[in-house]
């Protein structure tokens, strides 16, 4: 009887064990590959590097410049206005996946690939399609405008509309990914709702602003939370589209361009001051993990959990 116990006993040690060892090769690539870089960049923060290597320890040196630096704050305005604007793309998708929801409609499979295609297009493809289609001098679309006797701006040289073209660009490639989701979300919604509020006379416009709306607000809240933290690292959307360095600098519209992580990549790669970029990068995770917590506090306001 007492051995009974005792192999009992260590059973849940034995099954603790086995555990851990099943979940260690993901813990030791999650800590060498994610843990320990950014703990490495957070003590480069406070460093300065030399041309040819090394680095001396300088204390809050790079934050009060990181502070007192106005391209730090036109980068960290252009990539939050990024975001903001970058999220129209949500209710975009949820009208496209409202009406590729509607029973009996043919060629619902041909549709989610057409939508779904950005999404599994290099960025950097993606990035070269737009450059010829915003080109001032032989853009697609600039081309079409001339057919009506518009003439068409230099879209990503012009500080007016530099930024906002880039947004296009943003919505259009993830409107894709988001639909999938939503769709996916609509269907997951009980049929029971929608022919109990038939019954009650409710139209499909009610059943969709009482009914869908309110189910998918978990849907819409997790791809929030992706579009924020996606946005906020923006960067290889602007890099191709305008280069870097001396390049990017000699485009008018460069000061509209500039984001935090192309700022991280000009003073790490370009100009060698890896210190200051690790500190600029450091703010930027602060910002994203403010950003997220705030998201989680405001989800209790308007996300409805069944």
């Amino acid at each position: 009887m007492t051995g009974r116990k005792h192999a009992a006993s260590r059973r849940p040690w034995t099954e603790a064990l086995w555990g851990y060892a099943f979940i260690a090769p993901t813990g030791l690539g999650l800590a060498i590959f994610y843990l320990w870089p950014v703990l490495q960049t957070a003590y480069f923060s406070f460093t300065e590097w030399g041309a040819f290597g090394g680095h001396t320890w300088t204390g809050l040196e790079n934050y009060t410049r990181l502070i007192a630096d106005p391209e730090v704050g036109r980068a960290v305005l252009n990539t939050l206005t990024y975001t903001v604007l970058g999220l129209l793309g949500i209710p975009l998708a949820i009208v496209f996946a409202a009406l590729l929801n509607r029973p009996k409609l043919g060629g619902v499979t041909l549709y989610r690939t057409a939508f779904f295609l950005p999404v599994v297009t290099m960025p950097v493809a993606v990035a070269m399609l737009w450059r010829w289609l915003y080109n001032g001098d032989y853009g697609l679309i600039n081309q079409v405008l001339a057919l009506a006797g518009i003439d068409g701006p230099n879209w990503i040289a012009d500080p007016a509309t530099a930024l906002y073209a880039l947004i296009v660009v943003g919505v259009w490639s993830s409107v894709g990914y988001n639909l999938i989701i939503f769709l996916a979300g609509m269907q997951a919604i009980p049929k029971e709702l929608y022919e109990a509020a038939s019954m009650d006379g409710a139209g499909r416009v009610r059943q969709f602003f009482r009914i869908t709306l309110p189910m998918l607000s978990p849907t819409a809240f997790f791809i929030s939370i992706v579009s924020v933290i996606g946005s906020l690292q923006l960067f290889d959307l602007v890099f191709v589209m305008t280069g870097s360095g001396q390049a990017a600098r000699a485009n008018p519209a460069y000061s509209r361009l500039q984001t935090v992580v192309q700022l991280f990549y000009e003073r790490a790669f370009v100009t060698n001051d890896r210190g200051y970029a690790a500190a600029i990068v450091m703010a930027l995770l602060v910002l994203i993990a403010v950003l997220t917590v705030l998201q989680f506090r405001l989800q209790r306001r308007w996300v409805h959990y069944v």
